[in-house]
């Protein structure tokens, strides 16, 4: 994987509005995560959690929440772009989000960015809106796509 795009100030991050920032290393999504995932958010649903009657599913196997799909996003992006010298960076949001196709257990994922705005906020920060595309390796089609919001303080 190649170094993460680094950027220091907003200057920096408008003039790359519209660029694509590269991809994140793959990540395996195993059953132990999801089962993790389930226990963190209280969806134990069968085509997550169980194997067996997983197999028999619609899908032959379990699955990944697509809400833990999602929550990948702060892992997965880093490894594509950094903001640093501002005294504070947070997550504001997301815009959109689709889960356009399922992740089977074992499957390997990695996330892909873009930058799509970067405008004034209210409070004197910037903020930055990115398409992040979570693709599945062999796959056709993404599994999430999302606009993500971020504000940075300097």
């Amino acid at each position: 994987m190649a170094e993460p795009r680094v950027f220091t100030s907003a200057g920096e991050l408008r003039e790359a509005v519209g660029q694509e920032l590269g991809s994140s290393d793959w990540l395996e999504v195993d059953q132990k995560r999801i089962d993790r995932f389930a226990d963190a958010t209280g969806d134990h649903q069968w085509i997550h959690v169980d194997p067996e009657k997983a197999a028999a599913g619609p899908f032959g196997t379990t699955i990944a929440h697509g809400y833990l799909t999602l929550s990948l996003l702060p892992s997965l992006v880093p490894q594509i772009m950094r903001v640093e010298g501002m005294r504070m960076g947070v997550n504001y949001g997301v815009n959109k989000v689709r889960f356009p196709s399922t992740v089977p257990v074992g499957s390997r994922l990695r996330a892909r960015a873009t930058l799509t705005d970067v405008s004034d906020a209210s409070d004197g920060g910037v903020q930055v809106a990115a398409q992040v595309t979570v693709e599945r390796e062999g796959a056709a089609k993404p599994v999430c796509v999302a606009e993500s919001l971020s504000r940075y303080y300097w």
